[in-house]
């Protein structure tokens, strides 16, 4: 008994994953019980099946691992329903069983396992293909490792719950709720990886400043659920327009941001700014179907630099692209006012 509690201390202490603990225990298992497989399974009650997760086999009878057969035909089920622990005789208590018949299982001895909350994980068993008595002290030990299998369950479910809530949480520092793109934050830390990767390849950097021009009007006509609405959709074709490696970001209100590696530092780079600005101004050119209201849009003032990135910080491109947008929307403010005094 000292050399079972001494082994199974040193994997309790030493196990990092299930499969660390329960393969010791099952060997452990298979001394106290004598019995020749034993093994850990996992029960899926919406798809109705039993899985083997791990299994040793020691003799003769052989429980494959990986093996999945029906709930309804296990003899973990009937074990479960009628609050049985060991049998000696499966052929006559459950002859009803075919995976235990085509076994060739005669004695059998099960736990389940569930976490500290209370769900049914699976269950720890034991077989043999002779009859074999049970001793107390081997049910006391099933049980206690049918306990601690499921602590290292509840641990795993728990990092699993924990690691999917810090992604939900960083997804949510970094993303814009309205329109699910990235956030301003978000943006500059791109935008900083952005520059300094150029420098680093040697190629400028592209940076586009977006304004959605009488979006107020929008709102002030439609209601504010209108407004939110006409942003989504208006992110959605803003982002038909991108290449691979561009980034589009709501940098607040009805303004948006694309940045994107440009040509190298030894090209002129006027083309490739002015193509991507007429590229993103006329996506924003549509006719919106929106849930109350169907909005004729004219296009927003989209300014596009590049920048210099061993020159420039990511404030200062931003500053650069704002400007160069403040310009487009003062050259189309002057040619409206020209159309309107024709």
């Amino acid at each position: 008994m000292d050399t079972l509690i001494e082994q199974l201390s040193d994997s309790v202490s030493s196990a990092k994953t299930l499969e660390d603990l329960t393969r010791p225990m099952l060997e452990m298992l298979e001394v106290v019980t004598g019995l020749e497989s034993t093994y850990l399974t996992t029960i899926d009650l919406d798809k109705g099946l039993q899985h083997i997760l791990f299994a040793r086999n020691a003799r003769q009878l052989t429980i494959p691992e990986g093996l999945s057969v029906p709930w309804s035909d296990t003899l973990c089920r009937r074990a479960l329903e009628e609050g049985r622990t060991y049998t000696d005789d499966v052929a006559n208590c459950w002859g009803d069983s075919d995976a235990a018949r085509q076994l060739g299982i005669q004695t059998y001895v099960s736990t389940p396992v569930k976490t500290d909350s209370g769900g049914l994980f699976g269950t720890l068993c034991a077989a043999s293909a002779v009859r074999l008595p049970l001793s107390s002290r081997a049910e006391s030990v099933l049980q206690l490792f049918a306990r601690l299998i499921g602590q290292q369950v509840e641990r795993e479910l728990l990092f699993v719950k924990l690691k999917k809530a810090n992604t939900e949480l960083a997804a949510y520092a970094s993303t814009d709720a309205l329109t699910g793109l990235a956030n301003r934050r978000s943006l500059i830390e791109a935008l900083r990886r952005m520059l300094a990767q150029g420098a680093q390849d040697g190629h400028w950097v592209l940076v586009g400043f977006i304004d959605l021009d009488g979006f107020k009007q929008i709102n002030d006509a439609h209601g504010h659920d209108a407004g939110d609405e006409f942003l989504a959709a208006m992110a959605a074709r803003l982002s038909t327009s991108l290449r691979a490696n561009d980034m589009l970001a709501r940098f607040g209100g009805d303004e948006f941001v694309v940045i994107g590696p440009g040509p190298a530092l030894g090209e002129a780079p006027t083309g490739a700014a002015r193509a991507l600005e007429a590229r993103v101004a006329a996506s924003t050119v549509s006719e919106l179907k929106l849930h109350r209201a169907t909005v004729r849009y004219e296009g927003a003032s989209v300014g596009v630099v590049a920048v210099d990135p061993r020159a420039a910080s990511a404030e200062e491109a931003l500053r650069k692209a704002d400007d160069a947008m403040y310009e487009v929307k003062r050259s189309r403010r002057a040619a409206a006012r020209e159309t309107s005094s024709v």
